[in-house]
């Protein structure tokens, strides 16, 4: 039983560590050029120069994390279903 309560305990642990950096810092580096924006290539000589921007990311170096896409769509989504109309006349 305090196997899994131990269980239990860090999971919690490790989603409230991961909501709290989701709200601290929504936007992390992009998995494809490594927040960069942009891939490197090499010259003939070797030598690291830059190369096309990241499509991915849009050159920007950052993306949405998947916690807070999440809670965005879901924020959303309620907004949407709990707005009460006004009622006629009143603007």
């Amino acid at each position: 039983m305090t196997l899994m309560l131990l269980a239990v305990a860090c999971l919690i642990f490790v989603t409230f560590g991961y909501v709290g950096l989701c709200a601290a810092s929504p936007f992390g580096d992009c998995r494809k050029c490594h927040g960069m924006g942009h891939e490197l290539t090499t010259d003939r000589k070797g030598k690291p120069k830059r190369g096309k921007d990241c499509r991915r990311c849009k050159a920007t170096g950052k993306r949405i994390r998947t916690g807070r896409w999440l809670y965005n769509r879901w924020a959303r989504i309620y907004r949407a279903g709990t707005d009460t109309p006004r009622p006629k006349g009143v603007r």
